[in-house]
């Protein structure tokens, strides 16, 4: 069935939180106002394939320019995989010296204007905070000097091999609540700008002569939307279309999170923390992540692998192991953090799309005009979400974008690869 999400149910959804969810059932024919047969009065026709924070901003962007009309289109819910499960951790300058140094800077200033714009520590936790490095003992034989150091935040009682290090201030790191984050922004788009939400199928994009003309849906006859540009923001599901496959790889990295909501909540102090712990000697060195929010709740992190993605994101669940071992770490980085200090809130897992050369890509595809894409930014999706989502928008509708240098993230690099090896 294809489903319309209507301006009213996005501007509840601005104002709740992302459980309550309410959708309005429409005929899978498509409709005049998502086929649309002549080209609109407003502008631009851009249709966005992906209901995630990449796909959320680039929405925005387009629609806050005025000139475009924006329809996204989502398999299953807003924000439903990695934009509502991550961590939301925003590093001003922590890619500085890569090739994604301009990238999430940009987007990080973005950050903070959006969380003006849209009252972000209110509506999806927008804060600075403190970000310490630390070194985890398994046992309780350092806990003593750890607690005798300054910098080290009441709440962090656990063992910790050497005194914290700084990594990051309140002027260079910062939080959002992803989920939060990426329905916020897609809820005043919609809201303030007409930008239509369908739930949907991407069945394939439509090229004529070369260029890009619409997508059609899965379903119900192939529901078909008209479109002048189609941006393709599928996360880790981008290899199902075609388009993409034969360009480019995108693989998928399974991580795991749980989120606990201590007793005492008022104990944790905003200091995100970046671990490193062995959990016994000669074991594997993990490399957990604590984000502390401004709910009251504390989100933990950890435990990657490769894995395949599902087509249901539903079906994507953290491995036993991998959670029993994060809730381990829990308890030994603070004792308000053990079992019977928490109620549980989340315990699960979500794929972040990964390229062969550890770049996102974003641009417009080679030899097809008008199809764009914008996928591959593994952790640090919700921190460049905002500045690939201007930059694309400037691209599609000005013909170059000033928010960012987009060359390094091109999908032509993998045309001149094939190229030079002959392929």
């Amino acid at each position: 069935m294809l489903l319309v999400l209507s301006t009213a149910w996005l501007s509840v959804l601005h104002r709740s939180r992302p459980s309550i969810i309410a959708m309005a059932s429409v005929s899978s024919a498509p409709s005049a106002a998502i086929a649309g047969g002549v080209e609109s009065p407003e502008g631009k026709r851009v249709v966005v394939c992906g209901g995630g924070v990449i796909g959320a901003c680039t929405a925005y962007f387009l629609a806050t320019k005025g000139t475009a009309r924006v329809t996204v289109v989502e398999k299953s819910a807003v924000a439903c995989a990695a934009s509502g499960k991550a961590g939301g951790f925003l590093a001003l300058d922590w890619c500085d010296g890569s090739p994604l140094g301009g990238l999430a800077r940009a987007s990080f200033h973005l950050h903070r204007s959006l969380a003006a714009a849209l009252d972000g520590p209110t509506n999806y936790g927008y804060r600075p905070l403190d970000t310490l490095s630390l070194s985890l003992l398994p046992d309780a034989s350092s806990a003593a000097a750890a607690r005798a150091s300054p910098s080290l935040p009441p709440w962090v009682d656990g063992p910790a091999a050497r005194p914290p290090r700084t990594i990051g201030t309140t002027d260079t790191t910062a939080q959002v609540h992803p989920q939060l984050f990426t329905r916020t922004l897609l809820s005043a788009a919609a809201a303030e700008h007409g930008v239509e939400v369908v739930i949907g199928e991407l069945d394939r994009v439509e090229v004529e002569d070369g260029r890009a003309v619409g997508v059609a849906l899965k379903g119900g006859g192939g529901p078909f939307i008209q479109a002048d540009a189609v941006v393709l923001a599928l996360g880790p599901w981008s290899n199902r279309s075609p388009i993409v496959s034969s360009l480019f790889n995108v693989s998928s990295l399974k991580a795991h999170s749980i989120v606990l909501r201590p007793k005492s909540p008022a104990a944790i102090t905003p200091h995100a923390l970046f671990l490193t712990y062995q959990p016994a000697p000669g074991a594997k060195t993990l490399d957990p992540e604590v984000y502390p929010r401004p709910t009251g709740e504390v989100y933990i992190c950890g435990m990657s692998k490769e894995y395949e993605v599902p087509d249901d994101p539903e079906e994507i669940v953290g491995e036993r192991e991998s959670i029993a071992m994060l809730h381990k770490i829990a308890g030994t980085v603070s004792c308000h953090l053990k079992e019977g200090e928490v109620d549980v809130v989340a315990e699960q897992a979500c794929c972040l799309p990964c390229t062969d050369d550890g770049l996102p890509v974003i641009g417009e595809i080679p030899e097809v005009k008008g199809c764009y894409i914008a996928t591959g930014h593994s952790c640090w999706g919700i921190l460049n979400g905002p500045a690939t989502g201007a930059s694309l928008a400037e691209l599609i509708l000005e013909g170059h974008s000033t928010t960012a240098d987009l060359k390094p993230f091109s999908p032509s690099r993998f045309l001149r690869r094939r190229t030079r090896q002959g392929v």
